[in-house]
């Protein structure tokens, strides 16, 4: 703002302008830089350059590339740095999902043996259960798929995975009791022509 003032606006309509008042301006101005913030603002700077010259550097390779630069600093304050400012590699790690990242064996037997094809209505009905996250929590969804038509013939929704929601013990059995609710609900809404 001193320069601002000796191109002839004063400091008072620019603090104005700002909405900040004149008197902690001019503590701030009054204040000296400690060299421990200065040291910092170099390091950043120098961190800033080797990350817009490699964006897909990481913490520790633009400590090297900042070392390299005549700014010494360990690589815990390179982190320190980094992460306040947002820089971050543009080649993060990929997610591990579940508790130990490995894939189980399949639940069920492959009983359709990838073969998606039927001949008729109510013959081959498919099964998934879906996480969805919501502000309240997570919610599952279990929906049944007729393969023939390409519709959704049932579904359960639950806030836990429960043996209800689509019970793995009793396999395709417990599909059926879920279509035929949900069809029965919605013949008593909408009936067929005629009845």
């Amino acid at each position: 703002m001193s320069e601002l003032a000796a191109d002839g606006i004063s400091v008072a309509v620019t603090c104005r302008v700002l909405n900040i008042a004149r008197q902690p301006y001019y503590r701030w101005l009054a204040r000296r830089v400690t060299d421990a913030e200065l040291a910092e603002a170099y390091r950043a700077d120098a961190l800033f350059d080797a990350h817009r010259d490699d964006p897909e550097f990481g913490y520790r390779f633009l400590a090297d590339e900042a070392r390299a630069a005549g700014q010494p600093m360990v690589e815990r304050t390179a982190w320190r740095i980094c992460s306040g400012m947002g820089w971050w590699s543009a080649f993060s790690k990929k997610k591990r999902r579940g508790k130990g990242g490995k894939v189980g064996p399949p639940v069920h037997d492959d009983l359709v043996r990838r073969n998606f094809a039927t001949d008729g209505p109510n013959r081959l009905w498919l099964a998934d259960i879906t996480e969805h996250r919501t502000g309240e929590g997570k919610l599952y969804l279990c929906a049944i798929k007729d393969v023939w038509s390409n519709r959704i013939v049932g579904y359960s929704i639950d806030s836990r995975m429960k043996s209800r929601l689509e019970d793995t013990r009793r396999g395709p059995r417990r599909a059926p009791t879920i279509a035929a609710q949900q069809r029965c609900c919605n013949d008593r809404l909408n009936p067929p022509m005629g009845m």
